[in-house]
């Protein structure tokens, strides 16, 4: 038997035992799989509970109550001045906003935990250094949206990955709200 047969004979058998220990692994991960109860994890806060920050018994001139108009659907943005995505979805909000020149639209706000962009203020508002806000919302990752009824209670609160998903949120909560003008 040659060098070639004998390096052959021994990667055949590498490969099967290989097989074998992934196969093994996988029925491990399998049957550990079964036996935990698969409980799936919520991020951002609960749709119909209370809006932290908003307190329309006694509102806060430094906080969200000043920010937003007492009685009127809001949606919050957070964002992140490092995400490029961000940066296009507050574009989008601002050109929503705009072309919806509408007292009873919903207002967007967008939040920043650390340092905003270092741009003029725009359609859309927009706080930095606003890190708390970010905790009492449980914001996990940026962009983000949370929609705020005019009661003050949470209508949805989800991950936008796209200026699209964005005005796709704002369809369904502003439903009678025209893409274009003619």
């Amino acid at each position: 038997m040659d060098f070639t047969t004998s390096a052959l004979i021994a990667s055949w058998a590498a490969i099967a035992l290989l097989a074998l220990v992934v196969s093994g692994l996988i029925r491990q991960v399998h049957q550990l799989s079964r036996t935990q109860p698969h409980r799936p994890g919520r991020v951002g806060i609960a749709p119909g509970a209370q809006a932290p920050g908003l307190d329309a018994a006694r509102p806060d001139p430094a906080g969200l109550d000043s920010l937003l108009t007492p009685g009127r659907a809001a949606l919050l943005l957070f964002l992140d001045a490092d995400c490029r995505t961000c940066g296009q979805v507050l574009a989008e909000a601002g050109t929503w906003t705009v072309r919806q020149g509408d007292a009873a639209a919903p207002q967007v706000l967008g939040l920043y935990a650390g340092t905003g962009p270092q741009a003029d203020e725009g359609a859309v508002p927009v706080r930095d250094h606003r890190p708390e806000l970010f905790t009492a919302y449980d914001i996990p990752a940026t962009p983000y949206a949370v929609a705020i009824d005019p009661e003050r209670r949470i209508v949805r609160s989800e991950p936008l990955g796209s200026p699209t998903a964005l005005l796709r949120l704002l369809d369904d909560i502003a439903p009678a709200t025209p893409r274009s003008r003619p």
